[in-house]
């Protein structure tokens, strides 16, 4: 048996190869849409992928499974409850997918969404499983909330005592050393408490994982349902569109090398401009009205927080950084990065001189001192304010700020804050982008306030 985890720690996304030695035969399980590496891994291992099966719709990007029956003719499986545009096999509970020897069984895995399910593999049909794919049902350290994608019949309560099922009469009852293989890692917002390990076992969790320890069902759906962090905009969208035909993503695509003066009159215009380097070279200048999305954080899941799904995007990046910024941003379906300006540090063209400006920031003894004077903006996810709190601040998740900007109080200078600082130079930039004067970010964030000041 073959079995490869492909992580992504952009997205904290993991997708899987399956295959039989013997047989030759794959599947691959929860694919992104740059499909390159699954082919070459089946080719390199002598392997024909015959099926793709994804464990739900993913809220988070969008699968990859158009673009690998484009490249493979193979079979596309989901759950018998999904309803899709594009011939798919209805797979039910107890439901037997064979390979050759390598046998996988279909578990039915409500929970996150109606039509989850699991696979569990066996290297042979009589032998003791070896892993359970969970997809976003069971991760390492929680479990998948509910309410990102309902896309069927019952509220996110309904869901949530779905799950409880799940976890407590399908998952838990494997045998201890079954290897856990979940869908998604750390930081991603599918749950709260998401492990930084890739995988585990179901003895592991079962001691571990807080959100499956024993409780009753109510206590459990108010453990899932709150906290969770702000759901980003793109992820219904997202969900939506992998039910649906859509646009394949080219395999080959190079954004091309925009001229400053193009940069400059997309601005103009109204274009979206994402500014992919540090927030220290952001703050140090920037070209006026772009949005400051590290390269080196949650770029493409951010990137959906602050650009549309149809907007043209440009992207200002450190050289060498510029197709991979592209490609991340199409995994969540954004297609529409129109080129990218490379910047070496915080130099800019000359012709974009005149719009280039540093971002103002503020120190935690700068704050100290001045906070009754400016509106402090918490932008962390609930999850997090829960664990404390400056005084005072207004708490607007990252992921609901565009909407809300109309909600912030007027009269003061603005500072925003994140828990370490990258989130917030985001939120500055976007305020600012979108027209409002006197937006700064507070350097270290939460974290550096904590050194030198008691929380509520």
């Amino acid at each position: 048996m073959i079995l490869e985890q492909y992580y992504i720690d952009c997205l904290s996304h993991a997708s899987y190869l399956i295959g039989d030695e013997k047989t030759g035969n794959a599947i691959v399980v929860d694919p992104r849409r740059d499909i390159t590496e699954y082919l070459t891994d089946a080719n390199t291992n002598g392997l024909t992928i015959i099926g793709i099966i994804n464990t739900h719709f993913p809220a988070a990007f969008v699968s990859g499974h158009l673009e690998l029956v484009d490249a493979t003719g193979a079979w596309i499986g989901f759950g018998h409850r999904a309803d899709t545009e594009y011939p798919i096999k209805r797979l039910h509970h107890g439901d037997r997918i064979s390979l050759g020897d390598v046998d996988i069984e279909i578990l039915e895995t409500p929970g996150h969404t109606w039509e989850s399910i699991s696979l569990l593999v066996r290297e042979n049909a009589h032998a003791s499983p070896t892993a359970v794919l969970t997809g976003d049902s069971l991760f390492i350290g929680d479990v998948g909330r509910p309410d990102l994608a309902n896309l069927g019949d019952g509220s996110n309560t309904d869901l949530a005592r779905a799950m409880y099922s799940t976890v407590h009469n399908v998952l838990l009852p494997l045998p201890d050393d079954v290897i856990v293989m979940p869908a998604h890692g750390a930081g991603s917002s599918c749950g709260k408490n998401l492990s930084d390990e890739l995988t585990s076992t179901i003895g592991e969790q079962r001691r571990t994982n807080l959100s499956v320890q024993p409780m009753s069902e109510d206590e459990f759906v108010k453990l899932i349902t709150d906290g969770q962090p702000a759901v980003p905009g793109y992820f219904l969208t997202d969900a939506e569109l992998n039910r649906r035909n859509h646009a394949l993503l080219a395999q080959d695509r190079q954004v091309p090398e925009l001229t400053a003066a193009y940069v400059a009159q997309h601005l103009r215009s109204g274009g979206v401009v994402l500014d992919a380097r540090s927030p220290d070279d952001y703050a140090e200048g920037h070209v006026r009205g772009s949005v400051n999305v590290g390269f080196d954080g949650r770029f493409a899941e951010t990137g959906g927080m602050v650009a549309g799904l149809h907007d043209e995007i440009v992207v200002i990046t450190y050289p060498g950084e510029e197709q991979d910024a592209a490609m991340r941003l199409s995994r969540i379906g954004y297609d529409t990065v129109v080129g990218y300006l490379n910047v070496t540090g915080a130099s800019f063209p000359a012709a974009l001189a005149e719009q280039v400006a540093p971002a103002p920031r503020y120190t935690v003894r700068e704050l100290a001192a001045d906070l009754d004077a400016v509106t402090l903006v918490d932008i962390r996810n609930p999850g997090e304010r829960e664990g404390g709190y400056i005084e005072g601040s207004v708490h607007i998740p990252l992921a609901q700020l565009d909407a809300r900007i109309g909600e912030l109080p007027a009269g003061k200078p603005i500072v925003v804050h994140c828990a370490g600082g990258w989130r917030s130079s985001v939120a500055a930039s976007l305020l600012r982008a979108r027209g409002i004067d006197g937006v700064s970010d507070l350097v270290g964030g939460y974290n550096a306030w904590l050194e030198e000041h008691a929380a509520v």
